[in-house]
């Protein structure tokens, strides 16, 4: 009877011993190298089609170089969009992965808790009822001895099955961890996804027009070229409605108030006007959650991070007198099956989400006079996102603000966004351009 107990505690500790070693891992994804592959094969094509593009740019500028020029621009894009679509997919089939490892891991450790408590009050029971018998025999008390060891014994194990189980706990949390990294690193490739469709629509609309405006006559494109005062107007006179404020401005007045921010923080003007086309089209798109009229689900209690910018955002609106539940912000990305993908709510023509404005709406205030600071005022936005840039390595280089634009995107400068950054500079490039013709 003395050693039921001892044995009936060690088969549980190999039962539940085996129960921990058959604790899921995420397997490695069958098809990872496959994927690998594809996307080595289509940078490969993105690289060689960028030293055409490098070249072309260099020869003389005529009809034919030009539209040789887009095309390999356009080829480029699609490349890229590949490439990025390469990138979520293998994302998706890791989050697959992941979120089955994790639910697998928390319903066998569930399994192991209830399995411990058992023993537990198996060992306790028994425990208790020889030690009182052993008493009341003869050498009651050498036997009770016995049994005290065989109980320290049997603890230590019970503390080693402990301290096993809660190995696997952190190794669930580093799972968890795990999986909101790559929901983040799938909302950002999303982003970078539309960012490159838009680009690609763009160099669409130039092709068409230079085509449909020159007729493939070479003259009529050398005309175009040295037309620089009619290029100037149609710059002063681009419109852009800057939705929550209720105005209109021209180009013109965004390229003065870039500039007059520029003046007062060292931030190229050419450069913080291409973050703001990048984020919200100089202030036209400022987000299509949270409007007057849109379902439960596409409000603010849904959409943002609850932890994070749910009681900032509130604070914010109240201080502005604007109303929560109807002040436009962004929406989240979404899954292929239509599911919420990271949080939204990113406000304004700069798109600061309500957490990182709170760290900057006093230093706005510092430099502007006007409290509480706005962001979905332009002159605020610029200011805050100028701000932010310069935080973020802006300092007039090129590398300097190719780095601070992916900072202000991603929070760092990891290349499997690098789109974007390569974006922002290019359409700064477009503007000082611009700027250069409205000057003249």
């Amino acid at each position: 009877m003395k050693y039921a107990l001892l044995k009936k505690s060690i088969l549980l500790l190999a039962v539940i011993s085996l129960f921990l070693a058959n604790i899921s891992i995420a397997a490695p994804d069958s098809n990872r190298e496959q994927l690998e592959n594809e996307l080595q094969a289509i940078e490969s094509q993105i690289k060689e089609l960028e030293k055409q593009i490098s070249v072309t740019k260099g020869e003389k500028n005529t009809l034919a170089n030009k539209i040789k020029q887009l095309r390999n621009e356009e080829a480029r894009l699609r490349l890229e969009i590949k490439a990025t679509n390469v990138k979520i997919e293998d994302l998706e089939q890791k989050l697959v992965k992941t979120s089955k490892a994790i639910d697998a891991n928390k319903s066998k450790i569930a399994g192991l808790r209830i399995e411990l408590a058992k023993m537990l009050r198996t060992l306790q029971q028994k425990d208790e009822q020889m030690f009182l018998l052993n008493i009341l025999v003869e050498d009651g008390l050498s036997e009770a001895f016995v049994e005290a060891t065989n109980y320290e014994r049997l603890s230590a194990s019970i503390n080693d099955l402990v301290r096993e189980a809660k190995g696997i706990q952190k190794q669930l949390n580093q799972q968890q961890i795990a999986y909101e990294d790559q929901q983040d690193d799938a909302e950002k490739l999303l982003n970078v996804a539309r960012i490159q469709q838009g680009a690609l629509g763009g160099k669409l609309q130039e092709q068409n027009q230079l085509l449909e405006q020159t007729k493939g006559l070479e003259l009529t494109y050398q005309n175009l070229l040295q037309d620089s005062k009619k290029h100037a107007a149609e710059i002063r006179s681009r419109i852009y409605e800057l939705l929550g404020v209720g105005k209109q401005i021209t180009f013109g007045q965004a390229v003065e108030i870039a500039q007059a921010t520029d003046r007062q923080t060292g931030v190229s003007a050419a450069f913080l006007l291409a973050i703001l086309t990048q984020e919200s089209n100089l202030g036209k798109n400022v987000g299509t959650c949270n409007r007057p009229g849109d379902p439960p689900e596409k409000g603010w209690r849904v959409i943002m991070k609850p932890t994070r910018d749910q009681e900032p955002f509130v604070k914010i609106t109240e201080e502005l007198g604007r109303d929560p539940d109807v002040t436009p912000v962004s929406c989240p990305m979404k899954n292929k099956d239509g599911s919420q993908l990271g949080w939204g709510g990113a406000m304004g023509p700069a798109q600061f989400i309500p957490s990182t404005w709170m760290g900057y709406k006093d230093k706005v205030s510092a430099i502007t006079g006007k409290s509480p600071a706005d962001p979905w005022d332009i002159r605020d936005a610029f200011m805050a996102a100028a701000l932010l840039l310069k935080n973020n390595g802006a300092d007039g280089t090129r590398d300097g603000e190719w780095k601070a634009a992916m900072r202000y995107f991603s929070g760092g400068t990891n290349l499997r966004y690098r789109f974007y950054g390569d974006n922002v500079m290019a359409q700064a490039d477009k503007y000082r351009e611009d700027i250069e013709d409205l000057e003249s």
